[in-house]
């Protein structure tokens, strides 16, 4: 492994820099799953990406002998699938049906504070009060400039949708977090992928008979990019972030990732960068900061496993 990757591998930041690095891959995701549902079944959409990447996973796990999780884990693993290889790629891909990406990142920008709900009641990290101001504010900041630059509807079944594409990932995000310190980041979506191939590769052959396939190049670029960097390559260095946490901390990072989203919308979906959203796009990343620099206080250790560590050489 290169110098600068030990450093971000073992640095005071390396959790925040691994966390930004996931978050930057995912930024993609809603532009090009706006796309892709637009001649692509949503059904499938969420189906195949997911036994595309369990291949991938197979490949991998071919190479690298990993270690087999117990009972325990495997029934973790399964709530991790259901959050993240089947909840949030579904719920959003149905949603982006009948509203437009920006509209979708107003709600998924609420997405680190339910997550560092979940990490709150899950394990026994306690933040602190400087933490949970910089939050919230970051999350109120995102939705109001969102919600400014964009005009929000009212609350809709694709706002359902959404809501619970959030609640999917949280509790994804937290319990593979927590895995990772005991399987190791890769291993861990690699794991769930393939725990929920069983499922989603019989939906993916019945959703293939039963809608004619898109003739639109361009969506099936985007369907391979949600298949091999959203639902694959990025959870590598997601999972690796909050692996090493503090999981509280790393998972604000994702208050960035609404900025990331807009950018790539102005660029891939022609939309404007309007001086509302620089500006606001500079307030959030601000409070992003403050709450990653907020010192968090836990009760229990947070260091990585040395099975996860040697995973990164």
């Amino acid at each position: 492994m290169s110098e600068s990757l030990r450093r971000i591998s073992t640095g005071r930041y390396s959790g925040v820099l691994w966390g930004l690095l996931g978050i930057l891959i995912f930024s993609f995701t809603l532009p090009f799953t706006r796309i892709a549902v637009a001649t692509i079944n949503p059904l499938f959409l969420t189906t195949g990406r997911a036994a595309l990447a369990a291949l991938f996973a197979i490949i991998v796990f071919a190479v690298v002998r990993p270690q087999r999780p117990n009972k325990n884990q495997v029934i973790r693993l399964i709530i991790v699938a259901a959050g993240v290889v089947i909840g949030f790629p579904l719920f959003t891909s149905l949603a982006l049906q009948s509203v437009p990406s920006a509209h979708g990142t107003v709600v998924i920008a609420l997405l680190p504070a339910v997550t560092a709900l979940f990490v709150v009641i899950r394990t026994g990290e306690r933040p602190s009060f400087l933490f949970w101001v910089a939050s919230i504010a970051g999350a109120i900041a995102v939705i109001a400039f969102l919600a400014l630059s964009n005009g929000f509807s009212g609350f809709s079944l694709p706002d359902i949708f959404l809501v619970l594409a959030v609640i999917s990932a949280a509790i994804g995000y937290t319990e593979g977090g927590l895995l990772s310190r005991e399987l190791g980041s890769w291993q861990t979506i690699c794991w769930a992928l393939i725990i929920a191939l069983p499922v989603m590769a019989p939906l993916t052959i019945i959703n293939l008979a039963v809608v004619p396939l898109s003739q639109d190049p361009i969506a099936w670029m985007c369907f391979m990019y949600t298949a091999i960097f959203s639902m694959f390559l990025g959870f590598f260095a997601w999972y690796r972030g909050l692996a090493i946490g503090p999981m509280t901390t790393v998972s604000q990072v994702q208050l960035s990732q609404p900025v990331f989203t807009l950018i790539w919308s102005a660029v891939i979906l022609g939309e404007a960068l309007t001086p509302d959203i620089l500006i606001g796009g500079a307030v959030v990343i601000a409070l992003a900061f403050t709450a990653v620099r907020a010192r968090v206080k836990t009760t229990t250790p947070l260091s990585l496993s040395s099975d996860d560590a040697n995973t990164t050489e």
